[in-house]
């Protein structure tokens, strides 16, 4: 079956965008490494040859009597560190805070014929987390993965507790980029139709604690859906409940309905990715009519010196009309990636527009940088701001200003052997009319560091 593999951020943007320039794979590299661990095939290295090429060969394949049986072991190591200015623009508990994240992510994949277990254990813990640590910053030790799969040619059904990505993660991701994942508890079924992939899963989000082995399925939050993968189009269908649901100053049971599709493809030098969706339902008693709209559309330009990848974004997503008229028209994005806009993402896709242009570059084989800017309104100034897990930010007040701001960051990666890339980035983004006139309106500024080792 076909995989999707997806980096949230800045640094997403520049594996997208120099994604063409890759030096072909060595024989010992059976797929690309991937956040969705469990994703990666390395049944290729059952020729004892390829495994001999790297030395992580002997912990990606290890025989178990026939090429039907077999082990596969690897591990990620994240050090990151991001040091913050005036957050939320000044209005966050501890505006200027600096912190480390840790995490180690293990794993195990036993292969013994039709069957397959995979557990990912996650260690996670933070350093100088201001006011205090929360459940994405830390979790202790505690188990991120861990299910059963029977996989029966062209069908495959998994059961237990699983990270999920669905297209662009607009709507269903990893959280990759904060220190703790998201996974989901329950059952995801896969089958391959001619030249269409189709999934159909009902789920549970994990709820993470910050002690050891205290993740919890989530009692009040059920994910179930279609999800087809035709040849540039995805379309699909979400159904989303949460029984103690809050937008504004409504709280209630939500229910949602999520139709979607998704064109996506490159021809040549071009590429894009063109995404809507339509939700409807009930919250409080009240309907929910709400969209959203992404637009992207890029050029690469491989004769030139650093061969440029140049992509605009533009994103159009629904906010609420009217907070009397007992419709909900604020979209929802139920559970998207971490890092949504970039590296600084303070508002998330909610009852916004914007207009976000990136240039990557590749200065070397292992060398990448970009640099991007984004200026963003409020679709309806009867409707706040929010955060990327869809908290209210700065409610709407008496201000009919739409301006939000404009944010630019930079970015640089460098892949220092196979296993090893360390990045850097930094970002700024400065106060529009509506933050200034609904309360503290300081540029944010963002510094931040990683290592990751991943095999």
């Amino acid at each position: 079956m076909r995989r999707i593999v997806l980096v949230g951020g800045v640094f997403g943007a520049l594996c997208a965008a120099n994604a063409a320039h890759a030096d072909p794979h060595e024989a010992w590299q059976a797929p690309t490494l991937t956040i969705t661990r469990a994703d990666e095939d390395w049944s290729d290295l059952s020729d004892a040859q390829k495994r001999s090429h790297h030395w992580t060969g002997p912990f990606k394949y290890v025989p178990l009597g026939n090429d039907e049986d077999w082990l596969s072991t690897g591990i990620e190591l994240r050090a990151r560190s991001e040091d913050y200015a005036n957050n939320l623009w000044g209005d966050a508990p501890a505006p200027d805070d600096g912190y480390v994240w840790l995490r180690a992510l293990p794993y195990v994949d036993l292969h013994l014929g039709h069957w397959r277990a995979f557990a990912q254990p996650i260690l996670a813990t933070s350093i100088g987390v201001a006011p205090a640590s929360g459940p994405v910053d830390e979790t202790g030790i505690d188990l991120l993965q861990g299910f059963v799969e029977a996989n029966y040619g062209s069908f495959r059904a998994r059961a237990g507790r699983q990270m999920v990505s669905l297209g662009t993660e607009r709507l269903v991701g990893t959280r990759y980029g904060p220190n703790v994942p998201l996974a989901f508890d329950g059952l995801r079924l896969d089958a391959q139709l001619g030249t269409a992939d189709i999934a159909a899963f009902a789920l549970r989000p994990v709820r993470p604690g910050t002690g050891n082995f205290d993740d919890r399925t989530s009692s009040n939050e059920t994910l179930w859906g279609l999800y087809a993968l035709l040849p540039d189009l995805d379309l699909y269908y979400l159904g989303y409940r949460n029984d103690a649901a809050s937008w504004g100053a409504r709280s209630g049971r939500e229910t949602r309905h999520s139709l979607g599709a998704r064109w996506h493809g490159n021809r040549g030098d071009w590429h894009w990715n063109i995404e809507g969706v339509y939700q409807f339902g009930r919250f409080a008693g009240g309907s929910i009519s709400a969209w959203t709209l992404g637009n992207e559309l890029g050029r690469s330009f491989p004769a030139l010196p650093m061969k440029p990848d140049l992509t605009l974004r533009a994103n159009v997503v629904s906010g609420d009309g009217n907070a009397r008229d007992g419709q909900l028209g604020t979209f929802n994005a139920l559970f998207p990636k971490g890092k949504y806009f970039g590296e600084l993402s303070p508002v998330g896709p909610y009852n916004i527009v914007n207009l976000q242009p990136v240039l990557g570059l590749s200065l070397s084989p292992k060398l990448s940088a970009s640099l991007g800017a984004a200026a963003y309104w409020r679709y309806s100034t009867a409707d706040g701001i929010y955060d990327i897990p869809g908290n209210l930010v700065r409610a709407a007040g008496t201000s009919h200003a739409r301006y939000i701001g404009t944010e630019v960051e930079a970015g640089i990666a460098w892949q220092a052997t196979a296993e090893l890339e360390l990045s850097a980035s930094v970002s700024s983004f400065s106060a529009g009319s509506f933050i200034r006139a609904t309360g503290r309106a300081r540029a944010i500024r963002m510094f931040g560091l990683e290592s990751n080792f991943r095999f």
